[in-house]
C-alpha cells in the first residue's frame, strides 16, 4: 500500500501546485519539465560512481563508513573493498592499489607506453549514447543455449551508422567455475568502468593480474572465443532534439562446464561483462522492487555519508554481493522506476487541473498532450536507467522484468486498470496507459511488438520464454508474461498482471489458459517454479478499511471532494475517490478479486501436486518485506484433539509468498507498519473450503541490530531479495537483504527456505 504519510502528501501538493501555472515560451513550444541531454564525451562519470584513481595527487571523495557486519564498505564504485581502517586511508591505498599505477610507476615508461596506457578507448565508429548498454536475459534452451539481448539508444545527429552499431562479446572456455558453495573473494573494480565515462579506461593497459581483464585495455595476444552481433534498429523516437535510435543486440550462448564471465562492447569501445552460469547449474539471482520515491518523500534522508543520493545505498549493496559472488539475473518486480512526476509537464496542466472528475473523463486528447507523453516517458527513462548504481547493475546483471508492473511504471496512477471502466477508457488517461505500456516494453523488455510481432510460437518471436495473452482492454496490446530457466530445477514465471487487468480482473482466462498450458511443458527434473504476481498474493487484509473506503456515506470521502478541513489529498485527482481504494482495489485480497485469488491457488495447487513442483511466490509493491504462507489445512477430531500439521515437504499446498518491497521507496508510515503487524498475526480462513490455511511467517525475530521485536511478520524497512538453489538439500534460499541503517549501503540477512517436493506421486 502505497502510503506516504501526511507530511509527505502536503510536500508533494505544494510542488504539484508550483507546476500549475505554465507558460510558452517565445517559439509557442512547451520545455519538458525532464530532458535528457546526449551522454558528452567528456563528461561526468554516468552511473553515479567516481573513476578509478588517477595518478595525481588530489582528495579522494568520500566513502561510507566501515560496515560491522561484513568487513566491506561502500568504496567509491560501489564495490566491496578490504576492511575501512579509518579516514585518513584512502579508498585508492587499499588492496586495488597494486593494479592501479601511480605517477612514479607511468614516469619510468617511455612516452609511447605511458600513451598507450592512459589512451582514452572510444567507440569507431563513434556513437553518442543516450542510454545504455542494458542487458536483459530471456531463457536457456533445451541445447543448452543462453539467450538474452543488449540495448543502447543513441543520438542520431552525433552518431555514424556506417557501418551499423556491432556488439562484440568474449569469453575464455577454459575458465574455471567456483568451488560449489565456496564464494569467491570480491575484487576491487570487478564490475569494471562505465561506457559513459572515458575518464575510466585510464591506466587501462597498466593492472596486472585478472583486475586488468575488466578495463578496456584488455587487448590479449591469444583472445577468447569471439561474437560479433550488428544492431538491430527497433524504434526511432523523434523529439525536439531530433531523432534517436534504439538498437538491440541478440545475444546467444553455448553454456559449458564451467560458469563464464562474458566481456562486452560496442564498436570496439570499453569493455563491460557479466556472469553465465553452467550448462547444469541453478543460476544465483537477485529480486528487487520499488526502485523510486513517491512524491514529497524528502530523499535525503535516505543518503548516508559517501553517497550522491538516496537511491543508490540498496543498490550499491547488491553490487557488492554481486562482486563477491555474481548474480546470473536481476528480477525487476515492479516499479522499476518511478513517473510520478508526469502530470508536472506543462501540457498536462490542463487536464490535472480539472476539478470535476467528468473534466477529466472527456479531456482531448491533443497532439501536444500525446507528444508530450512520448517524451515525457522517453526522456525520464534515460535519465533513470543511466544514473546512479542502478545504471550499473542493468549493465552487469542481465535483467528480467515482465508486466509485474505497479502503477509507477507508468504512471502514479495507482491500480492503472483497476479504476472505473469510463475513467480508464478516457482519452488522455488511455493514452498515458498504452504508452507507459509501450515503453515499458521497449526499454525494460527490449521488445517493440510493430517489429517483433505477436506470434509468441517457438522461432517466431525474439524471446522463447514469452506468453501472450489477450488485448489488454486500456493498453491496446497482448499481456507479456515470461516463463524463463533459472537452472535445471528452477524456472520463474512472470505473470502480466497489468496489461489485461480491469476492475473485477487481474489477468484473462486465454492468459491463463496460456500460462498454465506452457508450465505443463516443463522439462522434467524441475522442482521449484516461482511465480512472479507483482502485488503480494498472501498478505495481510485491510478489509475493514476497503469496506470503509468505498462506502458512500464515508465523511472523510464527502470532505475530501469539498476541500474542507485540509482532507482535499484524501481523495484522488482522477475521479474523486477515496485516495487509498484503488490501492486496495489492485490487491489480490480486494473483494474484486478475491475469488480469482483463490482458484489461482488452487490451480497451482494442482499443477504443484500432479507435476511434482514446488511453488512459490515472489512479490513487491507494499513497500514492506514479509513472507507469507498457504499450507494444508489440519482439522482437529474433537475440542481436546491435537493437531499435527504435515510437514512442508511432503504438503503440496505449502506456498511461501516471499514479499522484497522496496529497495529504494520509503517504508509506510509507523501506523501504517503497525496496523498491518497486527493484522499479521490473524490466521485467514478464506480458503478453508479448500483445505487450505494462509498465515504470516515469523521471519523477522530480531532487529537489523541485534535486538529482539515484537513484530516478526513485517520489516518496515528498505531492502532486496537474493535467492539460489541449495545443492545440498535441494531447497530454494530466498534472502531478503534489510538495510541495516538508514542509508549507510550495508545488509543483514534474513534468509527463508523452502524445501523441495517430497510428496509422493498421485498422493
Amino acid at each position: 500500500m502505497d502510503s506516504t504519510g501526511w507530511h509527505a502528501q502536503r510536500r508533494a501538493r505544494k510542488d504539484s501546485e508550483r507546476y500549475a501555472a505554465v507558460r510558452r515560451g517565445a517559439d509557442g513550444r512547451f520545455q519538458g519539465v525532464e530532458e535528457a541531454m546526449p551522454m558528452p564525451d567528456n563528461g561526468p562519470f554516468v552511473g553515479g560512481f567516481y573513476p578509478p584513481p588517477s595518478p595525481s595527487p588530489g582528495t579522494p571523495p568520500p566513502v561510507p563508513p566501515k560496515s560491522h557486519h561484513t568487513g566491506f564498505f561502500a568504496s567509491p564504485l560501489g564495490h566491496p573493498a578490504p576492511n575501512y581502517d579509518g579516514p585518513s586511508t584512502r579508498p585508492h591505498q587499499l588492496e586495488h592499489a597494486s593494479s592501479i599505477s601511480t605517477s612514479s610507476n607511468l614516469s619510468q615508461l617511455s612516452p609511447v607506453e605511458r600513451s598507450r596506457v592512459q589512451r582514452l578507448v572510444r567507440m569507431e565508429p563513434h556513437l553518442q549514447l543516450m542510454v545504455g548498454p542494458l542487458l536483459c536475459y530471456d531463457t536457456m534452451d533445451e541445447n543448452g543455449l543462453w539467450h538474452g539481448a543488449a540495448l543502447i539508444v543513441t543520438a542520431d545527429s552525433g552518431s555514424v551508422y556506417e557501418p551499423y552499431p556491432v556488439l562484440t562479446y568474449q569469453w575464455d572456455p577454459e575458465e574455471q567455475a567456483m568451488p560449489p558453495g565456496e564464494p569467491r573473494a570480491a575484487r576491487s573494480f570487478d564490475l569494471g568502468p562505465h561506457p559513459a565515462d572515458p575518464h575510466a579506461t585510464a591506466l587501462s593497459g597498466f593492472p596486472s593480474g585478472p583486475e586488468a581483464d575488466y578495463f578496456a585495455g584488455d587487448r590479449k595476444k591469444n583472445p577468447d572465443q569471439t561474437q560479433h552481433v550488428t544492431g538491430q534498429e527497433i524504434y526511432v523516437y523523434a523529439g525536439n532534439g531530433g531523432t534517436f535510435t534504439f538498437w538491440r543486440f541478440l545475444i546467444q550462448l553455448q553454456l559449458g562446464d564451467n560458469e563464464l564471465r562474458i566481456k562486452y562492447s560496442i564498436n570496439g569501445g570499453m569493455q563491460l561483462c557479466f556472469t553465465v552460469p553452467a550448462r547444469n547449474q541453478n543460476m544465483r539471482w537477485a529480486a528487487h522492487s520499488c526502485n523510486g520515491f513517491s512524491a514529497g518523500v524528502n530523499q535525503d534522508e535516505f543518503r548516508g555519508p559517501g553517497f550522491k543520493n538516496g537511491y543508490d545505498p540498496m543498490w550499491i549493496d547488491l553490487l557488492q554481493k554481486h562482486a563477491q559472488e555474481p548474480f546470473h539475473v536481476l528480477v525487476g518486480g515492479g516499479d522499476q522506476l518511478y513517473c510520478d512526476s508526469l502530470t508536472r509537464e506543462p501540457e498536462m496542466q490542463d487536464w490535472v487541473t480539472q476539478q470535476k472528475p467528468e473534466g477529466k473523463k472527456n479531456y482531448p486528447l491533443t497532439q501536444e498532450i500525446a507528444q508530450c507523453i512520448d517524451r515525457f516517458f522517453f526522456n525520464h527513462y534515460c535519465s533513470s536507467f543511466r544514473n546512479g548504481a542502478f545504471a550499473r547493475a542493468n549493465s552487469s546483471i542481465p535483467m528480467l522484468n515482465m508486466c509485474v508492473l505497479t502503477a509507477h511504471n507508468v504512471i502514479k496512477i495507482d491500480g492503472f486498470g483497476s479504476y472505473p471502466e469510463d475513467l480508464q477508457k478516457s482519452p488522455v488517461f488511455s493514452a498515458i496507459g498504452s504508452r507507459g505500456y509501450f515503453f515499458f516494453l521497449l526499454f525494460q523488455c527490449f521488445i517493440n511488438p510493430a517489429i517483433d510481432g505477436l506470434d509468441d510460437r517457438r522461432g517466431r518471436h525474439v524471446y522463447n520464454s514469452l506468453i501472450l495473452g489477450a488485448p489488454g482492454p486500456y493498453v491496446g496490446v497482448p499481456s507479456h508474461s515470461r516463463l524463463s530457466y533459472l537452472g535445471p530445477n528452477v524456472w520463474i514465471l512472470l505473470l502480466d498482471c497489468r496489461a489485461e487487468r480491469k476492475k473485477d480482473q487481474v489477468c484473462s482466462p486465454f492468459e491463463y489458459q496460456k500460462v498454465f498450458d506452457c508450465m505443463k511443458n516443463l522439462p522434467p527434473g524441475v522442482e521449484h517454479l516461482i511465480v512472479q504476481v507483482g502485488i503480494p498474493i498472501a498478505y495481510p487484509r485491510l478489509v475493514f478499511l476497503e469496506t470503509a473506503l468505498d462506502s458512500k456515506f464515508n465523511p472523510l470521502t464527502a470532505l475530501g471532494r469539498s476541500g474542507a478541513l485540509g482532507l482535499g489529498s484524501f481523495v484522488n485527482k482522477f475521479n474523486a475517490e477515496a485516495e487509498l481504494l484503488d490501492d486496495l482495489n489492485d490487491h489480490w485480497t480486494a473483494k474484486a478479486h478475491k475469488k480469482e485469488r483463490n482458484w489461482l491457488i488452487q490451480q497451482l495447487q494442482g499443477f504443484a501436486k500432479t507435476k511434482r513442483i514446488r511453488v512459490s511466490f515472489l512479490s513487491g509493491d507494499v513497500h514492506c518485506a514479509a513472507v507469507g504462507e498457504l499450507k494444508t489445512l489440519v482439522r482437529g477430531n474433537g475440542r481436546n484433539s491435537k493437531t499435527i500439521e504435515a510437514p512442508p515437504a511432503t504438503d503440496f499446498r505449502y506456498m511461501i509468498n516471499v514479499v522484497t518491497s522496496a529497495i529504494v521507496n520509503t517504508p509506510p508510515p509507523n501506523g501504517v507498519i503497525t496496523m498491518v503487524s497486527t493484522l499479521a498475526t490473524k490466521t485467514h480462513r478464506t480458503m478453508h473450503y479448500a483445505e487450505t490455511d494462509e498465515t504470516m511467517y515469523p521471519l523477522f525475530s530480531h532487529e537489523p541490530d541485534g535486538t529482539s521485536r515484537k513484530n516478526k511478520f513485517i520489516m518496515g524497512r528498505r531492502n532486496w531479495c537474493a535467492a539460489w538453489w541449495d545443492f545440498h538439500t535441494g531447497e530454494m534460499v530466498f534472502d531478503i537483504r534489510v538495510e541495516r541503517e538508514k542509508g549507510v549501503g550495508d545488509s543483514v540477512s534474513y534468509p527463508v527456505r523452502t524445501p523441495p517436493p517430497r510428496w509422493l506421486p498421485g498422493s
